[in-house]
Parts: structure tokens; sequence; C-alpha cells
């Protein structure tokens, strides 16, 4: 038996039930050969934790348009928060942690630059609109590199997990499922934590039953909602929260957006981030040739609103800063 075949043994031997065992995975767009010693799934986590756009998750905003100070959350912690919040979950539960994390580190690969404000405006402005869980999957099937060419050719679990990470539509595992709750767990802590740092908040604002019921501290709260996940999905075939902390989590939630995510102090540069990929985006469907020469590649297969999406999508906050820079700010005479 080999190194990968002792792994899903093991998979079958002690996972649970309801777990999604990677000998049953329900394949790849492109078949393949299968790995000597990685699961299915482990190959795709891998194949995510080495994309360039993982990299560039470390340089995209998560609420706070470019802050100072080292220790605001950026996409990137924000997504290795999910990872670790969803792996507690899925090796309480005894589901698969290895789908489980690659689904965490991939559900965010097709945020914009400036976060849900350039989400907005590429919504706003490109036809046919714009939302960040799409353009992850699009990330992950057609924008970066493989070994097959453009796509990654990831399992249908993963992609689904991504897909439905966020929006109505429920994953079909478990562990997307997972995800798609600890993503909202992790931001609205983290959030709070960032908006405190930021002045945005004090503790003494947050709704008194909101915290009573879920904890003072950002610890607690994390705590509590992923041991209230534990014990009321255990032996079940659905991911979910008792109705009580589910209730006090959506209300804390809507707290935020109300007086955080929506909030003038904390939005004060929205306009002109949003400003900034309206010009470059028109720009670009003007000017083609500016594009870079990897993205210009896929024009034939891609009509070019589509290529123009792609390329500011994948865009870092200081990077399409620089390029509005270089293209409307007159540079220095030397």
């Amino acid at each position: 038996m080999g190194f990968r075949e002792i792994t899903e043994k093991f998979e079958g031997d002690r996972l649970s039930e309801f777990a999604s065992k990677s000998s049953d995975t329900m394949g790849r767009l492109i078949e393949e050969e299968k790995c000597p010693v990685r699961t299915e799934y482990q190959r795709d986590r891998d194949r995510i934790l080495h994309s360039k756009a993982f990299r560039r998750l470390k340089h995209k905003t998560q609420v706070f348009l470019s802050p100072e100070g080292d220790h605001y959350r950026t996409r990137l912690t924000h997504t290795l928060e999910v990872a670790q919040i969803s792996r507690t979950i899925a090796r309480a539960l005894q589901l698969n942690e290895d789908l489980t994390e690659a689904i965490a580190l991939g559900h965010d690969l097709g945020h914009t630059p400036f976060g849900h404000s350039g989400e907005k405006i590429l919504d706003k402005i490109h036809p046919g609109g714009f939302m960040h869980n799409e353009q992850s999957l699009r990330v992950i099937d057609c924008i970066e590199k493989g070994k097959h060419g453009w796509g990654l050719n990831l399992t249908f679990e993963v992609r689904d997990g991504i897909r439905n990470h966020t929006g109505d539509m429920e994953p079909v595992t478990l562990e997307g499922q997972i995800v798609k709750l600890s993503d909202r767990i992790a931001y609205i802590n983290h959030d709070i934590d960032d908006a405190i740092r930021g002045s945005i908040l004090t503790s003494n604002d947050l709704p008194k039953d909101c915290i009573i019921t879920l904890g003072e501290s950002h610890s607690q709260r994390i705590n509590n909602m992923i041991m209230d996940v534990i014990y009321h999905s255990v032996g079940e075939s659905k991911i979910r929260m008792s109705e009580n902390i589910l209730y006090y989590t959506n209300k804390l939630r809507q707290f935020m957006f109300e007086n955080v995510y929506l909030s003038k102090k904390a939005k004060k540069e929205e306009e002109k981030a949003q400003y900034i990929i309206e010009q470059l985006y028109n720009y670009f469907i003007l000017h083609p040739e500016k594009i870079s020469l990897e993205m210009r590649e896929r024009m034939e297969n891609n009509n070019i609103n589509e290529i123009v999406k792609d390329y500011i999508a994948g865009m870092t906050d200081r990077y399409v800063i620089n390029r509005y820079m270089e293209i409307y700010i007159p540079g220095v005479w030397k």
C-alpha cells in the first residue's frame, strides 16, 4: 500500500460517515494521474498555497482602506484565520481537514483591491456585474497557470466550497459549510478588533445583549461560537449554530454593518478608491496594450471587458494606486 493509499484508508476508517473522503471525490475537470503521496484535497490545498493570487492577498484590504499600522488585518490574515477556525471545527467533527483547509485558503482569491469597496464599483461598471466568490472560482479555473495551462484544475468539492462560501447557496459538503460559517465568525470578530484599534468603536459600543451571550473578549466570542457550532453539528448531516447563538451572531454582524462597514469614518477614502478603479477600468478598455503581457495572452478566448475586470480584480491595493499614478499623474522631469 502506497503513502496516499494509507491516508485514504485512514480517512475511511477514522472520519465521520458525513465526511468527504478524498478517494470519493467527484474529480477534476481534466483527469490527472494521482500523486503517490498526497490525497486529491491535499494537492488542491498545495496548488492554492503556491498560487500568485494567494500571495497577493497580503497586500489587499480587509476592511480599512490603506491602514497605517502593522496589526490591522489584511485579506491574507483573514484567510488564515478562517482556515484555523475551519480546521478546529472539522477536526472536532471528524470531517476532512484537508478539504476544509483547501476551501478556506482559496475562498477569497478573487477579491478586488480595496476590499468590498472595489467589489462594489466593479459590480457597477462591469457588464454582467462582479461577485468575489465567482471571481475566486474564475481565478482557479481560468487565470492561474497550472500543469495543463490556464487553471489549477481543482476538484469539484473544493471548487463548490469556494463558489458557495457566501450567498444563498449551500456548499454540498459539510467541509464547505464549515468554511462558510467560519468566514463569518472570523470577520465579525477580527473586524471588531480592528475597529477598536482604529478608534471607530470602543468596547462599550458593542450591543450589551450580544456581548453577554457571545463573550466580552475577542477570544471568548470566537471560542463560544466555535463550540456552539461543534456541539450542534456533531453527528448531523448539516453544519449549524444553535438558534440563540445564531441570532446574536447575526445581530452583531448587523451592528458592524451599521457602525463600521458603512461608517463614513471607516470608509472616508472609499470614493477615491472607487474612482481610481473606475478610471483604470475605462482606460484599459481603450488601451488593452497597457495590460500585463500575461493577461493579454488570454485575449483570444475572452472579451476585453472580461480581461480588464480580471486584471484589475487581481491587483493589490498598492499596485492599483501605482498604476493610476503612472498613467494619470505627471512624472518628475529629470
